[in-house]
């Protein structure tokens, strides 16, 4: 079975979107170099340096499954149905928005973390499960379901907005010394979870 790994853009001081919920302050380094990283959506196409591609490409090609909730896939718009790493999307919510599922999409809905968990690990088999909000980050950690935790920092203080590392029910969590990329505008950090 794969690696299940949160992976996101954080600022200096712990936000993953300010207090209008976006994102572009944290996402400039996606497009702020000269090599090319295509996604699976061909309308997307990324701007790295070359140590963020080195980042960046393995991340995008290892992605067996993304698991996200309502509110990122609603602020996304579902990715028009496809996600730029090209693997199905695990949507926990309570309900379906309106015209979903999509004829065409790999895109599923769960009422359940745990069990949207389990699915995505089913259909991942040995590659990524990637979590992409700060609350299910918390549940899979507290539920010691996480094994890698992958912070992109980015030299910013946004001051308010979402909090990545709110409180754990379960603490201490202890984290492996990371491994450290340094990008342009950020620096990709890979931390192992300890057990």
């Amino acid at each position: 079975m794969g690696k299940v790994i949160a992976a996101l853009s954080m600022s200096l001081d712990g936000f993953v979107a300010d207090e209008n919920d976006d994102v572009a302050e944290l996402f400039g380094w996606y497009q702020n170099g000269d090599v090319e990283v295509p996604s699976a959506d061909p309308r997307l196409v990324f701007h790295v340096t070359e140590a963020s591609a080195g980042f960046l490409k393995p991340a995008l090609a290892g992605a067996g499954a993304l698991i996200c909730g309502r509110r990122l896939f609603d602020r996304t718009e579902g990715w028009g149905g496809r996600h730029p790493a090209g693997c199905p999307v695990f949507v926990v919510s309570h309900s379906v928005p309106a015209g979903w599922p999509r004829a065409g999409s790999e895109t599923s809905f769960h009422p359940d973390a745990i069990d949207a968990l389990e699915a995505a690990q089913k259909v991942a088999g040995d590659r990524t499960v990637s979590v992409s909000t700060p609350t299910l980050t918390h549940q899979y950690l507290d539920a010691g379901l996480l094994d890698e935790l992958v912070v992109s920092l980015v030299p910013v203080l946004l001051g308010t907005g979402t909090s990545l590392f709110g409180t754990q029910e379960v603490a201490p969590i202890r984290l492996s010394d990371p491994e450290v990329i340094e990008g342009r505008g950020v620096t990709h950090l890979t931390f192992r979870v300890l057990r």
